[in-house]
């Protein structure tokens, strides 16, 4: 038991080690396009600012493990999107762009202007959007366990039908599609936690961002919102459901796939380590890749035109 103690609580002893002798955490909160509070912590240096978006019904905890490895090289932002964490919830449609405002907003109070987003699960369609939102200010993107198939439709049908367990009895649903995300190997103490968390989410905001986030792939929003996204996008999956990369490429302009092996939905919790060397390979060949385009700017001025 003690042991499991010590292990949940290293990150939070190495990031209030580091804050004291160097960095600083701190606590903030931006206005949205709709006056929705947006909470959200800061800490680190670095010319590059990585905004960190939680998935579906979690928040900014989720990216505890993340948060020690980071710091040092770059400014690491965990944000809580409206209706989830700390943030506030008086929005009545929490969609992928009213959640891309929210980055927004935090991103333009900081006033950054060279940011890399990365999304985990439904956060993926989040940062797409934001993306596009701010093509100035965000050089590259890098979904979670997510961006499967953004080309794969579904009919509106099924939608409705993943929709009924959770309106009859939400915190069930939610604990049964929480389950089926994990291995069988998964520690039990990490899975239930997880169980717990998100099964506690206010059900109607739950909701409305469930039928949003599945609807992009009704419309074909999931794909179209990248015709407009020409910076690098990395996915880090595991195997857990199967990525089309190919499939992928033909409607991503810049499109790099990373697997995680033997993890479920959650790789940055359940593989800290191995994800966070994925992750620093992602970010190291989306900073390349910006240093290029500056470098082939600077020798071609009409480019910039």
């Amino acid at each position: 038991m003690k042991k499991q103690i010590l292990l949940i609580l290293i990150p939070f002893l190495l990031l209030s080690g580091c804050a004291s002798n160097e960095f600083y955490l701190r606590h903030d909160v931006a206005l949205s396009f709709d006056s929705e509070r947006i909470a959200y912590d800061v800490v680190g240096k670095g010319k590059t600012s990585l905004v960190f978006i939680h998935g579906w019904s979690c928040d900014g905890r989720y990216w505890q493990k993340q948060i020690p490895v980071f710091l040092k090289e770059y400014q690491v932002i965990t944000v809580d999107l409206a209706g989830h964490g700390h943030s506030s919830f008086d929005r009545s449609e929490f969609s992928m762009l009213s959640f891309a405002k929210d980055v927004k907003a935090v991103i333009d109070k900081e006033n950054i202007d060279k940011a890399i987003l990365i999304g985990h699960s439904m956060g993926g369609g989040v940062i797409a959007e934001a993306a596009r939102l701010m093509p100035k200010k965000v050089i590259g993107i890098v979904g979670i366990d997510t961006f499967q198939n953004i080309a794969k439709l579904t009919p509106q049908s099924v939608i409705d039908e993943m929709v009924k367990p959770f309106e009859a009895d939400f915190k069930i649903a939610a604990k049964n599609f929480v389950s089926s995300m994990f291995p069988k190997v998964t520690d039990q103490q990490l899975m239930n936690w997880v169980k717990e968390d998100m099964s506690s989410a206010p059900k109607e905001i739950a909701l409305s961002a469930f039928r949003n986030y599945l609807g992009q792939y009704v419309n074909g929003e999931a794909a179209i919102v990248f015709n407009d996204i020409t910076i690098p996008v990395v996915s880090i999956n595991a195997r857990l459901w199967p990525t089309a990369s190919e499939d992928n490429s033909k409607h991503i302009n810049n499109y790099q796939l990373f697997y995680i092996e033997e993890t479920g939905h959650f790789p940055m919790l359940e593989k800290p380590e191995e994800f966070n060397m994925l992750l620093k390979k992602a970010l190291n060949s989306i900073e390349s890749k910006s240093n290029k385009n500056i470098r082939d700017m600077n020798h071609n001025p009409l480019k910039k035109q």
